[in-house]
């Protein structure tokens, strides 16, 4: 080998979002001029700049190139100890190539990021919020979460409460809320709470959100049944001042005298009565001719011609022949036990909401949005952690054709939610969803600009479903 190599030095420490320059020294020992090329090898390698990328030395002369790496503050860049490499290249001698080895230390960083899901909830006896915390350092996070609230108004379940996250991903805590007292009667209150992210010896990440606590009987309720019970009261009372008084006469008719109790004997003149004579009983000819010609063509004439079914395909059509240039959503959901309901465009409620009554499909047409795609989510009988999952590949369909998610099916599973986007992720749809006993969700769009090609709607608790749903382009 007519190279000599050294690296100066052979190990470094630099700090993600930072930079640190390692000096490679390297001497041509052989006969004849040569020129080197370098290149950066291993996981540093994309951080990693060589300046100069060739080097040309006499023979017996010295040169020096620079490393710099840079890694980025984000979770690729694992802290510890991470070896590089420098591939050097002889032109005239390719054959001799030598690959002198390092080793940079990449320090720890932790950064932490949590959100509610939805931030507000709304319920009589409890809400179901989730909690999502990202680990964006380049280190495993080890939490525990915990709920609080002003004046002790609430009480959390929170399950799992310890969670450890590896670097670049997520984790989903389930808190149930629960009231300590119950609002019989009267108007809905707003009840703030904060769940706390704690790790040991650094200051808790606070996440706030709230629970509207609804009243057992709504106001108008209280107010119409006061108004029935009054109108009770006052009914009897007018029928116990104006009470009528019922008198039978049937025993004074009975003793009047002259007059008879028992019916009237049949008068001998009115005879049996007579056999309808053949004219009476012949059916007449355009009847005959209307009767055989049904019994010969098989009853076609007197079928009913059924109407064709109404789908979201259907109404979205007649939406873009009024408003060619506008974008509209149409659809329509299958409902447990009931079937298909009517099909509602625009932000319109599609299902019963508040009747307890689960969703088994829902089915989708767009207009002026470049399609629509979407996947159904339903609970998973295998997980052994009460999780839901996607059983089937998401559906995708044109600007005007009917899209369907879920199954109709007689033992098909209860929609949790489902997803959908408009224009393959590049459009925005809105949504918002009635979850049984935890009231409508908060309005929720994708946003394409920022990355979330999609939204969800519905629940992540395989205890609950959707019973109603509002979609918006």
């Amino acid at each position: 080998m007519s190279l000599w190599t050294s690296l100066e030095p052979a190990s470094t420490t630099v700090d993600p979002g930072g930079s640190a320059t390692v000096r490679l020294r390297l001497r041509n020992t052989g006969d004849v001029v040569e020129e080197y090329r370098f290149e950066a090898v291993g996981s540093l390698a994309p951080w990693t700049a060589v300046e100069p990328q060739s080097l040309r030395l006499y023979p017996g002369t010295t040169g020096s190139v620079d490393l710099t790496f840079a890694p980025p503050r984000t979770p690729d860049a694992t802290a510890g100890p991470n070896p590089y490499a420098v591939r050097i290249t002889p032109t005239e001698h390719p054959e001799a190539t030598t690959v002198p080895e390092g080793n940079v230390t990449i320090t720890p960083f932790t950064e932490v990021r949590a959100e509610l899901i939805p931030p507000t909830v709304k319920g009589r006896f409890r809400g179901r919020p989730k909690l999502a915390v990202d680990n964006l350092g380049n280190t495993k996070l080890t939490a525990s979460v915990s709920g609080s609230d002003n004046g002790d108004q609430l009480s959390y379940e929170i399950h799992p409460g310890h969670v450890q996250i590896e670097p670049g991903r997520a984790a989903f805590v389930r808190t149930t809320l629960k009231p300590r007292q119950i609002i019989w009667f009267g108007s809905a209150e707003q009840r703030p709470y904060t769940l706390a992210v704690q790790r040991s010896g650094v200051t808790p990440l606070d996440v706030e959100g709230t629970y509207v606590q609804r009243g057992f009987l709504p106001r108008w309720l209280v107010a119409l049944l006061s108004l029935l019970l009054a109108l009770a009261i006052t009914f009897v009372m007018l029928w116990i001042a104006y009470k009528p008084q019922v008198r039978s006469t049937a025993t004074e008719k009975v003793q009047e005298p002259g007059i008879s109790t028992l019916p009237p004997s049949p008068s001998p003149s009115a005879g049996a009565p007579k056999a309808p004579s053949a004219e009476a009983t012949a059916p007449p000819a355009a009847a005959q001719q209307t009767g055989g010609a049904g019994t010969e063509g098989g009853g076609s004439e007197e079928e009913e011609t059924k109407a064709p079914e109404r789908t979201a395909a259907t109404a979205v059509q007649q939406l873009a022949a009024k408003d060619p240039g506008g974008r509209h959503i149409c659809y329509r959901v299958y409902a447990a036990g009931q079937g298909w309901t009517d099909a509602v465009c625009d932000g319109e409620t599609a299902g019963a909401a508040g009747e307890g009554v689960p969703l088994k499909a829902v089915n989708i047409a767009v207009a002026g949005t470049n399609g629509t795609s979407g996947g159904a989510f339903t609970p998973d009988p295998a997980s052994t952690k009460g999780e839901g999952h996607f059983p089937e590949p998401w559906s995708n369909a044109a600007d005007g054709i009917d899209n369907y998610v879920g199954s109709t099916k007689k033992d098909a599973p209860d929609l949790m939610g489902f997803t959908i986007s408009v224009d393959a992720g590049k459009g925005a749809v809105c949504q918002s969803t009635y979850v049984n006993s935890d009231a409508w969700l908060g309005l929720a769009c994708d946003d394409p600009q920022n990355g979330l090609e999609f939204t969800y709607a519905g629940t992540h608790d395989d205890t609950s479903w959707i019973e109603a749903v509002k979609l918006r382009v």
